[in-house]
């Protein structure tokens, strides 16, 4: 204190104003506070502090607020990024990891089984049949090989029977087995988009919860100022 009127030092500058010039720091928002702390740890709320390094440390702090919003972004960024790079792609082409595990017998039973499903072996069958009647009944009239009722035909016909049934299996365990890895890709494919989409959900709620509570601190700082203009004006 000097002289008629009272004075007291600035906590910041060491410089003496009158008391109503300077503000106490226990009136000053906490966030403010600590950012002075920082600068003068022993400072207490008893200590005073005058206007120009109050907007001072309010613009300090806003310009953390600002500049760790975009840090924060940009790492976001590159942790997506990264992720991209370290994780391989969980998609893969079955049909190319199946056909070089597979051995020659099950592909001639797959290729076997793909003929026999098809509209070229019933035209050729139903030829092949159509030929054997005419040479046994036109043609070899007098000493047929196989004279009706066609004995030798069905004979054939059972073994052919025979033989295209596992034939039929195998391929149809191939398949099977073809399935069962897309079946099994698709689900690691869902269950990664799953995960992926539900940690983006939770990275966008949480900047949106930090932009929100950070606009209502700075918010907060600009109510504080324009009530010190006010004041100043009456």
């Amino acid at each position: 204190m000097n002289g008629k009127t009272e004075t007291y030092l600035c906590l910041v500058c060491k410089k003496s104003f009158p008391l109503k010039s300077l503000i106490p720091l226990g009136t000053i928002r906490k966030v403010i506070t600590e950012e002075i702390a920082q600068d003068f740890p022993e400072s207490t709320g008893l200590d005073y502090i005058c206007q120009a390094d109050l907007t001072k440390y309010r613009m300090q702090y806003v310009q953390s607020i600002l500049s760790s919003e975009q840090g924060e972004v940009t790492n976001l960024e590159y942790e997506v990024i990264n992720s991209m790079q370290e994780h391989d792609l969980i998609s893969k082409n079955v049909e190319n990891k199946l056909d070089q595990h597979w051995t020659f017998g099950e592909r001639l039973a797959d290729k076997i089984a793909t003929f026999g499903g098809s509209w070229a072996f019933l035209i050729c069958f139903a030829c092949f049949l159509v030929l054997w009647i005419i040479v046994n009944t036109i043609v070899m009239v007098k000493q047929p090989a196989d004279p009706y009722p066609f004995i030798l035909l069905n004979l054939i016909l059972s073994c052919l029977a025979a033989i295209q049934a596992p034939v039929i299996m195998m391929s149809q365990n191939r398949q099977e087995a073809k399935d069962r890895l897309r079946s099994q890709n698709d689900y690691q494919v869902n269950l990664k988009a799953e995960l992926e989409i539900r940690n983006l959900h939770e990275k966008i709620d949480h900047l949106l919860m930090h932009q929100w509570d950070r606009l209502a601190k700075i918010q907060e700082i600009q109510l504080d100022l324009l009530s010190e203009m006010s004041k100043r004006k009456n």
